[in-house]
């Protein structure tokens, strides 16, 4: 893009040297280099397409361009500044809108055809997928560069998808164009046990423009309607939204009166409801917890896994069923041989950010009759034996080299499963065919109604811990896929079950600049909540 437009300020034979653009400003005291442009965006484009001090100094005709020498002919437009406006139009349309201040520069023409309500519609519309919208904004009066200086360009790094630091609960945010709007929606699970319902939305915060032509940042929690915020970018990654008027977040009958709504709208039932008084403690301890930050909040960014043709399903975004805690959402991603389960929202025994399940796609489990499989024994006998081989590899690979350099010289074979074999070769060689399942007897689900079929099962471990994330341990269990929307995982130790379904909301802005970027933001994720 830099040279782009160094090769426009050559072409149009504006050049950027210093004594150009103070030339023009001298012969036209009354009008302002560019009202839109801030002073270090003036610098920068001196920097980007003014780079030689000793260039010649050209007037913005044009002339000069060719060399003297050129043939005679037909006549040619000898500079960009020759072509008729409306094709100009059509070049600068093409360009991405931050390179367009810098182009703003070069020369007062391109100045004035940067005006253009064509141009910035059309960025309006390839960047931020704003189509209808802009025609509503038109029968209001707002111009479409307005829009795109004043609103979509400067919070367009806040776009995408982040985890609010809520300790352990953390939590899913969405930042979107929506409409004239740039909302902030806070993803949240079904009612429990409704794991394969839609998830919900809340909107947290909101930035427009109706008022005094620029952007107005707006808080949404609370029953009393949009009222006062700000947002600060505090690094590159990571913002923070306030609130100015907590007021508007306080309801007439006081903290019982909030408790109550924030009950029914998190887990859709009342006080009453709930019998377990385990499961009274730590809805109570969540709504003392997350009511603390509903004045400031900080997001980090967070990434959608990248998608390989190797990988078992596709990876992405789901909500599972955790005991007492309720749904929880994770993120399903693959590596190798491994399959990663990460937790986008937690509780008090395993925090947001932890990795939850890690499956072992080279260690395929095949399940035995529907008869046999509704013992827990003959369940335990199975995955417990895949458990100690899988104890035995790593122990294997911590051995000193000479030993291992001994195992490769010895004829005896590897142990069942361990084979030196390609990343996902396993998961392929499984059973394709669908094959009946049933959960074993006192195996506890939240949800009764579950597939009675699956495709392929793995050994995999789950993380446990006591309160406070005491006493960590990953634990041996049983890794289901049913389908390319669901999986399961039976946890041995805890002799429970939870189900995961996907997530099908359209995310966008939410892509890794790359595989690299991706794991270094899940090694992130567990510092943020450890």
């Amino acid at each position: 893009m830099l040279l782009r437009m160094a090769v426009c300020a050559r072409l149009c034979g504006a050049g950027q040297s210093r004594r150009c653009r103070r030339r023009q400003r001298h012969s036209q005291p009354h009008q302002d280099s560019d009202s839109d442009m801030d002073m270090d965006e003036e610098e920068e484009a001196e920097r980007v397409v003014g780079k030689t001090k000793d260039e010649p100094d050209v007037c913005s005709s044009g002339a000069g361009v060719l060399a003297s020498g050129a043939s005679a002919g037909p006549p040619h437009p000898q500079s960009l500044l020759d072509l008729p406006p409306e094709l100009l139009v059509e070049i600068f349309s093409s360009l991405p809108g931050a390179a367009l201040p810098n182009l703003a520069l070069v020369c007062k023409k391109f100045r004035q055809i940067l005006n253009t309500e064509t141009i910035w519609r059309r960025r309006c519309t390839e960047e931020f997928g704003m189509r209808d919208d802009l025609r509503k904004m038109e029968i209001l009066g707002m111009s479409s560069r307005d829009l795109y200086v004043k609103l979509l360009h400067p919070y367009r790094n806040i776009l995408g998808l982040w985890q609010p630091d809520i300790g352990p609960y953390g939590g899913l945010l969405n930042v979107v164009v929506d409409g004239l709007f740039i909302i902030g929606w806070m993803y949240l699970p079904p009612h429990d046990p409704r794991v394969e319902d839609p998830m919900r939305r809340r909107p947290l915060f909101r930035i427009h423009m109706w008022e005094k032509n620029k952007a107005m940042v707006e808080c949404m929690y609370g029953h009393k309607g949009p009222h006062k915020g700000d947002i600060q970018t505090v690094k590159k990654d990571e913002f923070s939204t306030k609130c100015n008027q907590t007021d508007h977040h306080r309801m007439p009958g006081g903290r019982q009166e909030e408790f109550r709504t924030w009950l029914e709208d998190e887990w859709g039932r009342t006080l009453e409801d709930i019998f377990h008084e385990h499961m009274q403690e730590l809805i109570l301890m969540k709504f003392i917890y997350t009511s603390q930050y509903d004045n400031c909040l900080t997001y980090r960014r967070i990434y959608l896994p990248p998608c390989l043709p190797s990988d078992l399903l596709q990876p992405g975004l789901f909500k599972g069923t955790y005991g007492s805690h309720g749904l929880e959402i994770i993120m399903l991603s693959f590596h190798g041989s491994k399959a990663k389960v990460t937790k986008l929202t937690g509780d008090p025994n395993v925090p947001a950010g932890q990795l939850t399940l890690e499956i072992d796609l080279n260690r395929p489990v095949r399940l035995p009759d529907l008869e046999h499989q509704r013992s827990m024994e003959e369940l335990s006998r199975l995955v417990l034996g895949v458990h100690e081989e899988a104890q035995r590899g790593l122990q294997a690979q911590d051995a000193p080299s000479e030993a291992a350099e001994v195992a490769e010289g010895s004829d005896s074979a590897p142990p069942a499963g361990a084979e030196d074999v390609e990343p996902g070769a396993a998961a392929c060689s499984a059973a394709s065919e669908a094959q009946p399942f049933v959960l074993p007897l006192g195996v506890m689900a939240r949800n009764e109604v579950y597939p009675r079929t699956c495709k392929m099962c793995f050994y995999g471990t789950g993380l446990i811990a006591g309160h406070g994330f005491t006493s960590p341990e990953r634990t041996p269990g049983l890794f289901v896929l049913f389908d390319d929307d669901r999986f399961g995982f039976i946890w041995l130790e805890l002799k429970s079950f939870s189900l995961y379904s996907r997530l099908t909301d359209q995310l966008s802005h939410a892509q890794a600049p790359s595989i690299e970027h991706f794991e270094a933001m899940l090694r992130n994720m567990q510092s943020w909540t450890s």
